[in-house]
């Protein structure tokens, strides 16, 4: 009897193997982010900051607490019972700090999303259609790049004499959206020329639905590095505006409206415990968003090897 095909099969042969699956450069930027110890500890960090400035009424106290004036608990220092020390009028610098980085972080947030979201629409818009449209838009682009950003400011504050939160993400929301315009007009023009979106237009794909549908998902990595750097760019500038008094009312703690009080030689000098907790956080808070942003830019290039 003649052996069967399985026992002719010499067993020095082994089973082909599998070719590894494909991961979607979505996977391997992922990957790589997750390796990347700098960017990782600057998420933790960051993380850490909004969740504690999200409960920072149940760990302190309530938000209209913190700007009500205590004659007898004035500049103490860091003690159990207020773990920053007070200010000059008596304020816990520990619960000021939570809800200053509770106001700055929303106000960032929501000024970068307005940025982001205008930016974007103006230069896909620009980049996609080109000639006249591209003209016309890059030509106001270039008028709100270089028009005078705190003249602005002044002229609204003037105008708006009771200045809010609405107020501020309007003014810094108007006056920031330019880079990212640039930006993504660049990526959209070299995106469109691809082979899949000549063929989306020629199977009587809508320009709406081109932008939103092909080409803003194949730009998408470059629009979240940007929005990024521009989240660290707009917690430095409220804090600047604060800083200088056009910025969020004196009443609603911001890390800006702390650092004010640094202005004094007193405080900076004998009183540090009333300026350097919000420093200390604001600038820790910075450099963790721009940690991640260079650990996003790292991983969405595949000529990195970091």
């Amino acid at each position: 009897m003649e052996p069967s095909i399985s026992q002719q099969t010499s067993p020095g042969l082994a089973e082909p193997v599998k070719p590894p699956k494909s991961q979607s450069p979505w996977a391997l930027a992922r990957r790589k982010f997750l390796r990347n110890k700098a960017a990782m500890i600057s998420l933790v960090f960051l993380l850490l900051v909004c969740a504690m400035s999200i409960l920072a009424e149940p760990l302190t106290m309530p938000v209209e607490e913190t700007a009500k004036i205590n004659l007898t608990q004035m500049s103490k220092e860091p003690s159990a019972e207020h773990y920053f020390g007070t200010d000059k009028s008596g304020r816990d610098v520990f619960a000021r700090t939570l809800h200053g980085g509770k106001t700055s972080l929303l106000l960032a947030f929501s000024i970068t999303s307005a940025v982001i979201a205008l930016g974007t629409l103006v230069g896909a818009t620009a980049g996609y259609f080109g000639g006249w449209v591209d003209n016309a838009l890059m030509r106001f682009t270039d008028f709100m790049m270089n028009f005078p950003f705190l003249l602005f400011v002044i002229v609204l504050k003037s105008i708006f004499i009771e200045s809010s939160t609405g107020t501020l993400i309007f003014v810094i929301s108007v006056l920031s959206w330019t880079g990212t315009a640039r930006l993504v007009r660049s990526k959209v023009m070299a995106e469109k020329e691809n082979e899949y979106i000549m063929s989306a237009v020629s199977i009587g794909c809508s320009a709406p639905k081109t932008i939103f549908k092909h080409l803003l998902p194949n730009v998408m990595s470059t629009i979240i590095v940007q929005a990024t750097i521009t989240l660290a760019a707009m917690i430095v500038a409220e804090t600047a505006l604060s800083f200088l008094g056009f910025g969020v009312p004196m009443n609603i703690p911001t890390w800006g409206n702390m650092l004010q009080e640094a202005r004094s030689p007193d405080v900076l000098t004998s009183k540090w415990w009333i300026w350097i907790p919000p420093a200390a956080v604001l600038t820790f808070t910075i450099l963790s968003i721009n940690f991640i942003g260079e650990g996003l830019k790292d991983a969405f290039n595949p000529k990195s090897n970091r």
